[in-house]
C-alpha cells in the first residue's frame, strides 16, 4: 500500500529511531535523480524527449545534457520550461513540484508573483510560449 507524504511525515515525528523508519519505508520513499525521475515522466505521459526538449525551446544540447544526467541540477528557469513542455503535469500532487524537488530548485510558492504566474500556467496547460508572453504582459522576466 502507497503510504500519502503526509502518513510518512507523522511516522517520522513518531519514530523513536530515525533507522526504523527508514527501514519500514524503504519502499516507500524516493532516492533518484533528475534524469531517473525524468525517464519515468516520459514512460508515465509517452512523451519522446526529443519532442519536449523542442517545445521547451531550450538549445537542444543542454536539454539532452538534462535528460541524460549529464546536468544535475538545471537552472529553475530551465525545469520550469520542461514541466510547461510536458504539459500535463500539474494536479494537487504536482509532479512539476517534483521535478523542481529532483532538480534541486526551489517548489513553487503561491506568495510570490513569478511563482505565480507559472503556477496559473501549468494548471491551466499554457505552452511555454503563451506562459512567456504571460509573465511578459505582467511584468515578469520570461522563462526562455
Amino acid at each position: 500500500m502507497k503510504k500519502d507524504t503526509e502518513e510518512l511525515e507523522h511516522e517520522i515525528e513518531k519514530a523513536k529511531a530515525v533507522e526504523h523508519y527508514l527501514e519500514e519505508n524503504r519502499h516507500e520513499l524516493r532516492d533518484m535523480s533528475l534524469a531517473v525521475f525524468l525517464q519515468g515522466l516520459l514512460e508515465e505521459k509517452q512523451l519522446k524527449k526529443a519532442d519536449v526538449i523542442r517545445r521547451t525551446g531550450m538549445e537542444p544540447t543542454y536539454g539532452y545534457h538534462i535528460f541524460d544526467g549529464h546536468k544535475k541540477h538545471p537552472a529553475r528557469s530551465k525545469v520550469l520550461l520542461l514541466a510547461l513542455a510536458m504539459s500535463g503535469l500539474w494536479s494537487r500532487e504536482s509532479m512539476a513540484q517534483h521535478l523542481l524537488y529532483y532538480a534541486g530548485s526551489e517548489a513553487l510558492y503561491a506568495r510570490n508573483s513569478f511563482d505565480s504566474i507559472i503556477w496559473y500556467a501549468l494548471e491551466h496547460h499554457l505552452n511555454v510560449i503563451d506562459a512567456n508572453l504571460l509573465l511578459e504582459r505582467l511584468g515578469e522576466k520570461p522563462l526562455a
